[in-house]
């Protein structure tokens, strides 16, 4: 009887455990290849219409999620994006930073805030994503209600380049279109 009840237990324990779990399905609606990555979860290449599955265990203090283009991995999965690059490898360990933002490229007090809390305004690049992705996340002093905090037990879907989005394709400085 003893043995029963905590095989019981163990049951309940497992249920509560693995119903706070959250899954994210990425999905690529781009007209061309796009190489998700996530952290956790690792990176794989989305073409058109192809989606991927991410599930994140519960307890997972941060998670990110970024697309990257114009890669080139050799079948050890090694090799290198233009953007949104992970240290050169196809399955994402850690977050790098996602993508080269200006901090990355510029290293200057104006683009990295190392001036101190509340030194850091927005810039012409951040003012660019903020206006078509109002409640993103576009610098590091930005408005804390662009941060979302996703409950477990909880489906997502990210999508990459969704069909009814007024931005897409994004248009760019000079009314071109970047891939």
């Amino acid at each position: 009887m003893r043995s029963l009840a905590i095989l019981l237990l163990s049951i309940q324990l497992l249920f509560i455990v693995s119903s706070h779990a959250a899954i994210f399905e990425i999905r690529n609606e781009c007209p061309y290849t796009v190489w998700a990555a996530a952290s956790p979860g690792g990176g794989r290449r989305l073409d058109r219409g192809q989606s991927w599955t991410i599930n994140v265990a519960p307890g997972t203090a941060m998670a990110r999620i970024w697309g990257r283009t114009n890669c080139n991995f050799d079948g050890s999965g090694r090799g290198h994006c233009q953007t949104g690059d992970c240290g050169g490898v196809l399955d994402c360990k850690r977050a790098p930073g996602g993508c080269n933002n200006p901090c990355t490229v510029f290293k200057t007090n104006q683009y990295c805030c190392t001036n101190g809390q509340g030194s850091c305004g927005p810039t012409n690049f951040s003012k660019f994503f903020k206006s078509r992705c109002p409640d993103a996340y576009s610098y590091p002093q930005d408005d804390p209600t662009s941060t979302f905090t996703c409950p477990g037990g909880t489906n997502y879907r990210v999508v990459f380049c969704p069909v009814r989005s007024p931005h897409f394709p994004l248009e760019m400085v000079g009314g071109t279109s970047e891939e």
